[in-house]
């Protein structure tokens, strides 16, 4: 699918399925149409593809004369309409932007020197109002990682953890002196201030009682809450059906906590790892504090497809222009497994903005501005 509402902005998307992953690119490319001008590439894999990045990457670069390419894999990729979830295949979109209004950096795993090296003369020049992340969730520090480019580098990020069952490659191809694919941090591209963009989450579960306090603590794990064991609360808010088997709370009770300060009441949804039903204690996949407000919350398909009409009517009232692209990053935990079908979201995207180029994947984790969130579902229009 091609878009083109002026002279200087214009993007392409398009996904193709396949094993093979030479005949997979090509039959992408014929679908991606003519992309003469187009400066900046975003290259979606699903995990049974990702062993071959480099060798994509490598072709994609000669074959289309676009140097710069970012992206990662998913369990499944997106394009246009069209989702692949756990098959072989992989999405394009192309991108005719601005010189000035990108520029791509390396893998950052600690300190903000390579992105320096790569993008810091860009960056005190242009500035940058927005970064499109590529994240490997085996970093030993990912929240912090993300937390720290947000805040260091000043700027809203939005994107996702690789979700692989091989490599985990981070594609960032265009950075001088770098390897095109690399893994073990954060890599991606910052969008100037001059290119207009707008971007939103989706939450895909609801809480289920009221907001409590953790009183006592030990690293991920919660002993007490409003002063009473961890376990009797999270019991009386799940219900007597589920509190009379713990079994059945796996994959459909999580632990929300609550963001400091926001004014739209958002929270980070973490799993439950393991609950203890004769010390009363329930441990997450998150570091907790005494003090700490949490609240528990469940996957709901309904509830999860109302916040995102919710979201995409919110965003739609803020976008006065045609959306002329997008980058859309879906958790892995929704899709089929939540909504039944790939393409559900695509298709409420859809019906709310038409039929715009849009790429993206299925990620074991999103980003929006400096957190890492889960069972969300992170929309970025390019305007």
């Amino acid at each position: 699918m091609t878009v083109t509402l002026d002279s200087d902005i214009r993007f392409h998307a398009a996904c193709a399925a396949g094993a093979e992953w030479g005949p997979t690119v090509k039959a992408c490319l014929d679908r991606l149409g003519p992309v003469a001008g187009c400066n900046l590439g975003f290259l979606y894999l699903t995990d049974g593809l990702a062993e071959h990045a480099t060798s994509i990457v490598t072709l994609l670069r000669g074959v289309t004369g676009i140097r710069n390419w970012v992206g990662t894999a998913g369990i499944g990729v997106m394009a246009n309409g069209t989702a692949l979830f756990d098959e072989p295949g992989l999405a394009i979109m192309a991108a005719r932007l601005p010189e000035d209004g990108f520029r791509l950096f390396p893998t950052v795993t600690d300190g903000l020197e390579p992105l320096r090296r790569s993008a810091g003369g860009w960056l005190d020049k242009h500035g940058a109002a927005l970064a499109l992340v590529h994240v490997d969730p085996h970093h030993p520090d990912m929240a912090g990682l993300v937390n720290r480019l947000s805040e260091e580098a000043g700027v809203f990020l939005v994107g996702g953890l690789t979700a692989s069952r091989g490599e985990f490659p981070q594609i960032a191809a265009g950075v001088e002196d770098a390897d095109p694919v690399t893994d073990g941090g954060v890599s991606g591209v910052l969008f100037a201030p001059n290119l207009p963009v707008a971007t939103a989450h989706t939450q895909g579960c609801r809480p289920i009682g009221p907001t409590h306090t953790v009183t006592a603590s030990d690293d991920n794990v919660i002993l007490e809450i409003d002063g009473r064991p961890a376990l009797d609360i999270f019991k009386e808010d799940i219900g007597p059906d589920l509190a009379a088997d713990l079994r059945q709370v796996s994959g459909l009770i999580c632990a929300g906590l609550p963001i400091a300060g926001s004014d739209t009441q958002d929270y980070l949804v973490r799993d439950l790892i393991a609950i203890d039903p004769r010390a009363g204690w329930i441990s997450i996949a998150e570091r907790v504090t005494t003090g700490q407000p949490v609240m528990f919350t469940r996957r709901d398909p309904d509830t999860a497809a109302a916040d995102m009409r919710r979201m995409l009517d919110s965003l739609k009232k803020r976008v006065k222009a045609t959306p002329k692209g997008a980058v859309y990053v879906s958790c892995i935990a929704r899709g089929p497994g939540l909504f039944g079908a790939a393409n559900a979201e695509l298709s409420m995207i859809r019906e709310t903005f038409g039929d715009m180029p849009l790429a993206g994947f299925f990620a074991s984790g999103e980003v929006s501005h400096n957190r890492l969130y889960g069972y969300t579902g992170v929309l970025t229009l390019f305007l």
